[in-house]
């Protein structure tokens, strides 16, 4: 089940230009769209009739897999996955118009070109080596005791609670 989405996130965005063009950093499209579309769609070809029939008003529902008229749960399974789609679409459009109205939705080119993490002073990770290399440079090699200092508020040294670690 996790597969397929992972699939579409890792392989087929990274190889899509259309999917390039979308800024989905943490995969919200392939997790919630690709996920929830597909469960929806094999429920209306797997649809066990008798369980149908103990938990939906509608009787004699069933997928596909059980017999010719399981297209009708499929059908029901295909409209309303489109149904949420332009739905989602729709709502989100105006949610973003509302706010573009008081903050920018994208951040400057030069902001971007950094990375929106590194704009913000913060260092990401890598998934799957997207080139992010440990800097022996930038964050030394080994670390031991006597290159830690721990120091209160006040600047005294303290092990105690509300201390900070100063490398």
């Amino acid at each position: 089940s996790g597969s397929i989405p992972w699939f579409t996130m890792m392989i087929v965005h990274k190889s899509s230009s259309l999917l390039q063009l979308v800024d989905d950093t943490l995969g919200v499209f392939h997790t919630h769209a690709v996920a929830g579309a597909l469960g929806g769609l094999l429920t209306g070809l797997f649809a066990e009739p008798t369980l149908c029939n103990m938990f939906l008003a509608v009787t004699n529902s069933k997928g596909v897999i059980y017999g010719r008229e399981g297209g009708a749960q499929f059908g029901k399974q295909l409209v309303g996955a489109l149904f949420i789609i332009g739905w989602n679409f729709a709502v989100t459009t105006m949610i973003l118009l509302v706010v573009q109205l008081f903050v920018p939705l994208r951040m400057p080119e030069e902001e971007l070109v950094i990375g929106d993490d590194a704009a913000h002073g913060e260092e990401a990770y890598a998934l799957w080596g997207d080139g992010e290399n440990y800097d022996q440079t930038r964050h030394g090699g080994s670390m031991d005791e006597s290159q830690v200092t721990l120091s209160s508020s006040n600047g005294t040294p303290s092990r105690g609670p509300g201390f900070t670690v100063e490398l």
